[in-house]
């Protein structure tokens, strides 16, 4: 096994720190060193100094989304903090419904991961509106730093034992049976998810229009707490008055962080 120095432990964190926001404090280093040892074998680097010169020095930018994929773990389930799902079917899309009259529905899945939070809500939106819309715009915004968990999420196609926690009525109306081990979202339901390879750190969010709900669930955990501050004040600068910002269940925002208003555990509302 390839070991890592302090210095090159280091300049690695730093590199991911200003890059993607992400902290790797100390307790990672094993993690970093078991999740890249097969990409220093595979390029015949001998030590993570090579390999940090070959990711600086890569002006493809693949070397870069390669380390940042290893290190991240995209793990989510379908139905994943259903009270949140609930939450907006209940109370968020009818506040919605009765305020928006453009009929233009605007929310963003950050960190959307292979897709499984994008497609429940819009099974839940294609239950609220139809397909027919009733001259409503509801396309859901995507996003993720890692293009490999993109082209899964587009495909829009699981294992039938990921696909087992949807409820059957979902199940039956929304997919459809690829062979006896796999299954697929209908046409409808992928086209209303619009996935993009986004980094959360990016200096300008190049958003035309503000969202009436942003997901930003179990991604600010990799964030310090200035980082965490920062992004989570941009959310509300693009959220529409009245918008709400769903945090994972381990995620909560103090009174001083940010003028979001609380409104139940890990959901919070912009006034």
């Amino acid at each position: 096994m390839i070991t890592i120095t302090d210095h090159e432990f280091k300049k690695l964190s730093a590199l991911v720190k200003s890059n993607y926001g992400i902290k790797l404090g100390d307790e990672k280093r094993s993690l970093v060193v078991g999740r890249l040892h097969n990409v220093l074998l595979h390029k015949n680097f001998d030590n993570f100094t090579e390999y940090y010169d070959y990711v600086v020095t890569d002006t493809t930018g693949e070397a870069l989304t390669t380390l940042v994929e290893k290190l991240t773990t995209n793990h989510t389930y379908f139905m994943r903090e259903i009270a949140h799902f609930n939450f907006f079917r209940d109370h968020v899309l009818p506040h919605i419904k009765e305020t928006e009259r453009s009929k233009d529905l605007r929310i963003w899945s950050a960190g959307c991961s292979t897709g499984e939070e994008p497609y429940t809500l819009a099974m839940i939106i294609a239950d609220w509106v139809g397909f027919n819309q009733d001259g409503w715009e509801t396309r859901i915004l995507a996003t993720d730093i890692s293009s490999k968990v993109l082209e899964a999420a587009k495909r829009g196609e699981y294992q039938l034992e990921q696909l087992a926690s949807i409820p059957a009525p979902w199940r039956k109306k929304y997919l459809r049976k690829v062979n006896e081990e796999r299954g697929m979202f209908i046409e409808q339901i992928r086209n209303e998810v619009i996935f993009r390879l986004f980094n959360l750190m990016e200096p300008v969010f190049p958003f035309k229009r503000k969202f009436h709900a942003i997901f930003c669930r179990n991604v600010m955990i990799y964030f310090d707490a200035a980082t965490r501050k920062a992004l989570i004040n941009r959310f509300y600068e693009i959220m529409e008055p009245g918008g709400y910002l769903f945090l994972g269940h381990s995620e909560s925002l103090s009174r001083h962080e940010s003028n979001y208003q609380y409104v139940m555990p890990s959901v919070y509302r912009k006034g």
